[in-house]
């Protein structure tokens, strides 16, 4: 503490001996006529590079050279407080105070810096600035040097803050923003819940409205079931008496029996016996009325399943042919949306992508995850008259969530096709590729393969080879299964839907047009899964939607 008294006043002390020009202590010191002082060659020089008349650089009052005086005493204040500041610089770092230690002094000279070389760029004190190796330099003043800098840094700082401040609105636009969203999301949280308890509770009327009917046909069937037993018991023991009784007469000797003969017939005439069917035929429509609403129930329960999927799970895909893999056959259109096959070899260039000689093309657009959906629409001259839902209720059943059933179907895709009541050139033409090359008559492929499927020579739809995919006909559908294809259902939907399901190994087809289930591969994909069409049918097309 002592130290820090006795050096105090030194450094007021040191700061009123400093002159104002060159920033170091006053040599040979002299005074003008306001009274500030200076060293005697720093006025000189201001004296001799200034015009007339001359001003102090401190106060700007007017004064002439002439009147410049020395100041002695001053001269030895200042040499006493240099020594002072000597004998104090020559004490160990460790004991000076701690704001002399942080103080930054020359290397050598143990001085102030005060000056900045432009020439060798290093800071220097008065003595370094008077020595022969930067006597001749161009030195300004510290505070002058640093101005450029400074202003770099005061401008760059000005963009920081700006960027600062543009992040601070931006993040606050942000946490708004997501606020707003997270209240929306639970909204929706809520608005969810509303909506699957509304769909509850319509199926959990829906569902007590058919037990109920179910009930009340079972009560009014165990109610004609009693009446049915009691009628009939009542009958049995009357004709088992009248039986008793008659077999008793039997027995009676031949004298008795003939004296009333006509009594017999009196006494037990023969009665029109009850006979009544066990469901009568009100419980039994009731009862096909129950079936059919049963199936219009399970049918649009197969179709709300199928839209629900779709629209909440899957992405519909706008799907591109590439008409580089289409076979010669075939007849790619030119925004790629649809093909036909021409049963003539169009004039194309080979390409190794294409495949030979089987009538197929993939899409343009591979997948390797997520979940799609397309579909794919015929137009083929083999569709019969009835409409879809008219063979569904007639020709078979469905395969669906409910369980399975091939009701009028059967085993191959050679029989049962529907022919047209006339023949042309271009049918003969088709017959005769479809036998020469080896593949059977008017039926189509449709779904997906994967990229690196065989594209020369026959091929196999099964997903061994790479193909998963159904097979349609004017017979129905059907999928690849050794040794022979496996019927699903006995018509053909006009419009298919293709859900592929990357990660989840699954490609599933419903019927577009009512939402039903049909079929559902599981498999474990590797590498590019592409939309793959196949069609050897004359003036048919298949298309892509959307």
């Amino acid at each position: 503490m002592a130290t820090m008294a006795a050096t105090s006043p030194l450094r007021n002390l040191e700061d009123e001996v400093l002159c104002s020009i060159c920033l170091d202590y006053l040599r040979d010191p002299v005074t003008i006529d306001c009274g500030h002082v200076f060293c005697y060659h720093c006025i000189i020089k201001v004296c001799e590079s200034a015009r007339q008349p001359l001003y102090c650089s401190l106060c700007k009052t007017a004064f002439k050279k002439e009147n410049i005086r020395h100041v002695w005493q001053m001269a030895s204040l200042v040499e006493n407080i240099w020594r002072m500041k000597v004998d104090e610089e020559r004490q160990p770092r460790e004991e000076r105070p701690s704001e002399q230690r942080a103080e930054k002094l020359c290397g050598q000279h143990l001085e102030k810096l005060h000056y900045y070389c432009k020439d060798d760029q290093q800071i220097l004190c008065v003595m370094c600035r008077e020595s022969r190796e930067h006597r001749h330099h161009a030195a300004v003043l510290l505070e002058k040097a640093a101005q450029p800098y400074r202003g770099k840094i005061l401008n760059h700082l000005k963009i920081l803050k700006g960027d600062r401040d543009r992040i601070q609105n931006f993040q606050s636009t942000g946490e708004d923003e997501i606020q707003a969203l997270l209240a929306k999301f639970q909204s929706h949280k809520q608005d969810i819940a509303s909506v699957f308890e509304q769909g509850h509770q319509f199926l959990r009327e829906r569902e007590q409205y058919l037990l109920e009917w179910l009930e009340g046909m079972e009560q009014e069937l165990t109610e004609g079931k009693n009446s049915h037993v009691t009628r009939g018991s009542e009958e049995v023991v009357r004709l088992g008496t009248l039986i008793s009784e008659l077999e008793k007469k039997a027995q009676q000797p031949a004298l008795e029996l003939l004296q009333d003969p006509s009594d017999i017939i009196s006494r037990y005439p023969r009665k029109k016996f009850w006979i009544e069917k066990p469901i009568s035929p009100a419980i039994k429509k009731r009862t096909e009325e129950f079936s059919d609403k049963l199936l219009s129930l399970e049918r649009g329960l197969r179709g709300f399943h199928g839209k629900l999927i779709r629209d909440l799970e899957y992405k519909t895909m706008r799907i591109i042919l590439n008409s580089q893999t289409a076979n010669g056959y075939l007849s790619v259109s030119p925004n790629g949306k649809s093909m036909i096959f021409t049963g003539l070899w169009m004039n194309k260039h080979q390409h190794g992508q294409r495949f030979d000689p089987e009538p197929g093309v993939l899409g343009s657009k591979g997948f390797t995850w997520g979940k799609v959906y397309w579909e794919v629409k015929m137009d083929r001259i083999w569709w019969g008259a009835e409409e879809e839902e008219e063979a569904v209720k007639y020709r078979g059943g469905t395969r669906g969530v409910f369980g399975s059933s091939y009701l009028g179907g059967f085993i191959g895709i050679t029989d049962g096709y529907s022919s047209p009541g006339y023949r042309d050139e271009s049918e003969e033409l088709e017959e005769e590729w479809s036998q020469e090359n080896g593949i059977w008559p008017k039926f189509c492929v449709v779904g997906v393969a994967r990229e690196s499927v065989v594209r020369r020579g026959f091929l196999n739809f099964t997903p061994e080879e790479g193909f998963w995919t159904l097979q349609l006909s004017s017979a129905g559908v059907y999928i690849c299964t050794s040794p022979e294809p496996l019927q699903i259902l006995s018509y053909c939907p006009r419009q298919i839907g293709v859900a592929l399901d990357y990660d989840g190994g699954k490609v599933t087809f419903t019927n577009a047009r009512t939402e039903e289930f049909i079929y559902e591969f599981s498999s474990s994909f590797t590498g590019r899964i592409f939309p793959f069409l196949w069609l050897n049918c004359m003036r048919s097309r298949l298309t892509l939607r959307p």
